[in-house]
């Protein structure tokens, strides 16, 4: 392996190429499976990273890798089959190699990401092709782009000029709901040029078969009509954002050693950390030190079973919803049937697949932290909830015991003028434009929430009154010219603000209160102003 830090771009790509020259020149089973598993592991690396393009060339390619799976008397596979999944693999070597270097040679100061294994440095850049027509609305989103930092190439339709930097997204905004022949060939066209960029089509039929028409000549999301200002930007925006999320963790509760280092084995490819017991008498220990995101239980082991293990954690609130998969030579049905039933989330039969076992796990544990976000996180903003940022505010005043911590209420200006005059999918836009500012302007340690409608909570540990308010009245600012796209073309909005500080006040409902005091005062005194509680 190179000596450069594990998990880099480059250590995946040199375990694939060498993966699958082992298997090209020996022909065995067992390195068939290893190369599977590296092309699983590098698709799952590009979704982390919000590479669409390059997600879809590696699932290409590892559909045509499973459908030769087989067994071990289908191995070696034929010379034509070694030729068609070289190609495939030089396909996707040779658009990660473009991608690559297309993003370096634009590379734009930002924040350093905080993974490890993020090592990508994306395009800012963004292709535009928009009918006459739609001008309006293309201008609108072109200045939209532009205030967060992207750079937008406007690009003729049909067109055979393209610039040869590629770009992070290509946004097509047709005349007509109805798409042409030539267009088709187009969209293909651009598809073929940009394999790694995200094709966003804007408008379309609302209806399954044009929509699967697009899907085939390269387009990646479909927005309707209605929700075109308001998507995009938030879908632009989605494809940057690579912060570093925990480390999944799965609690193995399995008796044979042998099965525990195959299961490690494969989990840790995929970037997954675990922990073995052999013991289910340790299991409630191990959940409690631990706290996996899933356990792997295997049906048959000393003193109890699985499924009575399973059995006494549906009866603990902190347990009841963990994501619980069996392992288990047990092959029948009825036998299955009844561990699922009994509290399992799905049955995985011994000797497992590699390639589907993690495909499980990680599936389970996304849809698990999906689950509990959403109890946490306003859905439109993906900031903390009303509830949950209230007891975020709690749990930052308990912990503050010297020092500053300053508390700002934000609300929106005439915001029901804008739900009545351009409707409530703009409205949302208006509502996300300031999400986005307050997350790009704050820090990580700040709390940032969305109270209720259009007004917002932020919570600035260690800073002063005076500076807090310094720093909203820039956010503030900011965001009165910010335009918000819409159809007939773009809106400008402002919000005012109330700030509060501890220690002057000293519990988390009265920093709230006095901050929403003083927020009135603001809006009494005009709107579009931050004013200090004094």
């Amino acid at each position: 392996m190179p000596t450069h830090s594990a998990n880099t771009i480059e250590d995946r790509l040199y375990v694939l190429r060498t993966r699958w020259e082992h298997y090209a020149a020996q022909g065995r089973f067992e390195q068939f499976i290893e190369f599977a598993v590296a092309v699983n592991s590098l698709a799952e690396y590009f979704n982390r990273l919000r590479l669409p393009g390059l997600v879809r060339l590696c699932e290409g390619l590892e559909n045509a890798v499973l459908a030769k799976l087989g067994d071990v008397s289908t191995h070696p596979i034929s010379s034509q089959d070694i030729s068609s999944l070289q190609r495939q693999l030089d396909t996707l070597l040779g658009s990660v190699a473009t991608s690559r270097s297309s993003g370096t040679s634009r590379r734009v100061q930002e924040p350093v990401a905080a993974a490890t294994d993020i090592d990508w440095i994306k395009p800012r850049s963004v292709w535009m092709i928009a009918a006459q027509e739609k001008r309006g609305m293309a201008d609108a989103l072109r200045r939209q782009l532009q205030f967060f930092g992207f750079k937008v190439c406007e690009i003729d339709w049909g067109g055979e000029q393209m610039p040869q930097d590629k770009p992070l997204a290509v946004l097509f905004i047709p005349a007509a709901d109805r798409t042409k022949p030539e267009e088709f060939s187009f969209i293909a066209a651009i598809r073929a040029n940009c394999p790694a960029s995200q094709l966003f089509y804007l408008g379309g039929q609302a209806a399954i078969e044009p929509i699967v028409d697009l899907m085939r000549a390269g387009i990646d999301v479909t927005i309707p009509a209605e929700d075109q200002p308001s998507m995009v930007l938030n879908c632009v925006l989605d494809l940057v954002q690579t912060n570093e999320q925990e480390q999944y963790r799965v609690l193995i509760v399995e008796d044979s050693r042998v099965a525990v280092a195959l299961i490690q084995r494969t989990l840790a490819q995929h970037g997954i950390d675990t922990q073995a017991i052999n013991d289910p008498g340790k299991l409630l220990d191990a959940l409690e030190s631990y706290r996996p995101d899933l356990v792997l239980m295997d049906m048959y082991m000393p003193r109890f079973n699985g499924v009575e293990a399973t059995r006494v954690l549906r009866q603990m609130t902190a347990y009841s919803s963990l994501p619980i998969v069996y392992l288990s030579g047990e092959s029948d049905v009825g036998m299955q049937v009844e561990a699922l039933r009994l509290g399992g989330d799905q049955f995985l039969i011994k000797p497992f697949n590699p390639v589907l076992l993690a495909a499980v796990v990680k599936t389970r544990i996304e849809r698990f932290r999906e689950t509990r976000r959403s109890t946490r996180l306003d859905g439109l903003t993906g900031l903390l909830n009303h509830t949950a940022a209230k007891s975020r505010l709690n749990a930052m005043v308990r912990e503050t015991q010297h020092g500053h911590l300053t508390v700002a209420m934000i609300d929106i200006d005439h915001f029901k003028s804008i739900n009545d005059t351009y409707g409530h999918p703009v409205g949302d836009q208006v509502i996300r434009g300031l999400a986005w500012l307050l997350k790009g302007r704050l820090r990580s340690i700040d709390l940032i929430g969305r109270y209720g409608g259009e007004e917002f909570m932020i919570a600035l540990p260690g800073v002063s009154l005076e500076q807090a308010s310094t720093v909203i009245d820039r956010i503030r600012a900011d965001f009165s010219g910010l335009p918000h796209a819409h159809p007939g073309g773009a809106l400008h909005a402002t919000f005012s603000a109330g700030v509060a500080s501890y220690p002057a006040v000293d519990t988390a409902a009265s920093l709230t209160e006095t901050a929403d005091g003083a927020l009135m005062q603001a809006k009494r005194l005009g709107r579009n102003r931050v004013e200090r509680f004094r």
